[in-house]
């Protein structure tokens, strides 16, 4: 059978005599799977409906994801909304909880000198507030929990080799052939190593390949029926869509995403004193626990100064249509410092050191937050990201870049601390672009 049913250690007796590591974990755990190969039939096959009947386990069970390696921090936070939803799903019929994957080895994090692996969401985001929502752990924990760094069941989740059906769209999973090879390996013990956010030391126990199409709760009966395993972990997340985009589960979730009160007084400390600017003065007070923050939209005032999100290097070649030459965007930026009577700029970039010369020379009172080499180290260049985009969450007005996901978390966060829309929504245009469609306001739901 190919889905491993992991039987309880609780009722093993262990062998009184040193045995070799790969015989001790077959014994506390159960053999080890193998990927998918032609003619295997799986928990999918006419017919099968999985070995046992799980909704009689006792034990608690941790839902574990990953995202394809190209997808950046802002992407990242996106996908973890998506498996927010199916957690609640799978918390209707048993006990689950979501253990959140280590950060690291992301594109744009490019500062040298810093060792950017295993670093846990607590950097970044607050963890009793993401709890408030539905219980999450780090994955360290899940090590001590579950007895080690052993992943019992992992799927890797893909499309349909034939696209959609004639194309129609519906909702469909199927256990599948591997469309891409796998990143995964066997090692001589038979079990499964890979990147697995930088622990090297963790192991698969079992792989199978599951053609998705669909939102994230079309995984519900998989993982319900369909494997009995402790720990499950779903390999190219992002392949699963929102169950209700922008509703308000989806809005709950996102707002759960506190960020660290240490990253937040950072942001609070350099507009205090570069941008006069403060919670008080611009009517964007903040209450600590997200469930009771219910903001009606136009109170936030923001600080006097334009929140800026120009994104470059591979949007210059990616989006060239709707991305502006260093030029243009000075000239909108002066164009609306003019219109709403503001004197400061406040910029986050990605732009290289030629673009950023250029800018400078172009507005000499541009703002951004440039941290030394200790700031750098502390709080790493996700950190950094966040202190950007919390400086320009309060600005008294956001222009962003198009389709960028970092400019998306901002509008956001600015709709969760009560902006004007017309004051969030918007977007540079390309220098020839000639219909420049602006942002979506998709209203925050309580």
């Amino acid at each position: 059978k190919f889905f491993s049913d992991v039987p309880s250690p609780d009722n093993m007796v262990l062998p009184p005599l040193p045995v070799p590591l790969s015989a001790f974990l077959c014994l506390l755990l159960g053999p080890p799977g193998r990927a998918q190969m032609p003619g295997d039939g799986g928990a999918f096959s006419p017919g099968q409906i999985g070995g046992h009947d799980v909704s009689a386990a006792q034990h608690r069970r941790y839902l574990l994801y990953d995202v394809n390696p190209p997808e950046g921090f802002n992407l990242r936070r996106d996908v973890y909304l998506r498996m927010a939803s199916l957690a609640q799903a799978l918390m209707k019929s048993e006990d689950w909880v979501l253990v959140l994957p280590p950060w690291g080895h992301l594109y744009h994090w490019q500062s040298k000198g810093l060792e950017q692996v295993r670093i846990p969401w607590s950097a970044f985001f607050d963890m009793p507030s993401l709890n408030k929502n539905i219980p999450v752990i780090e994955y360290e924990q899940f090590i001590a929990e579950s007895g080690g760094p052993f992943i019992q069941q992992i799927y890797v989740l893909q499309g349909y080799s034939e696209g959609w059906t004639e194309g129609h769209w519906e909702e469909k999973v199927d256990e599948r052939l591997c469309i891409e090879d796998l990143a995964y390996r066997n090692d001589k013990q038979g079990f499964y190593r890979g990147w697995f956010w930088g622990y090297e030391e963790t192991r698969g126990l079992s792989i199978a390949c599951i053609s998705v199409q669909g939102s994230a709760s079309i995984m519900v009966p998989v993982l319900l029926k369909n494997t009995t395993a402790q720990s499950v972990m779903l390999d190219r997340a992002e392949n699963l869509l929102h169950d209700h985009y922008a509703g308000k589960s989806y809005w709950d979730a996102r707002r759960s995403m506190v960020f660290s009160r240490h990253l937040r007084i950072v942001g609070d400390e350099f507009r205090a004193t570069h941008l006069n600017s403060t919670d008080e003065l611009d009517k964007t007070l903040y209450n600590e626990d997200w469930t009771r923050m219910k903001v009606k939209l136009g109170t936030a005032q923001g600080g006097p100064y334009l929140g800026v999100h120009l994104r470059r290097k591979d949007f210059i070649w990616g989006h060239r249509k709707d991305v502006p030459s260093i030029k243009g965007t000075a000239k909108k930026i002066h164009s609306l410092m003019k219109e709403l009577k503001l004197d400061k700029v406040f910029v986050a970039t990605d732009a290289d050191e030629n673009e950023l010369v250029e800018l400078k020379s172009l507005l000499p009172k541009m703002l951004r937050f440039e941290p030394t080499q200790e700031e750098l180290q502390l709080y790493r260049d996700g950190g950094i990201a966040i202190i950007d985009q919390w400086i320009c969450a309060h600005a008294r007005y956001f222009i962003g870049t198009s389709v960028s996901t970092f400019s998306f978390r901002i509008h956001e966060e600015r709709e969760i601390l009560g902006f004007e829309p017309k004051t969030t929504y918007s977007r540079f245009c390309g220098d020839e672009e000639k219909e420049c469609e602006q942002p979506t306001h998709w209203k925050i739901m309580y």
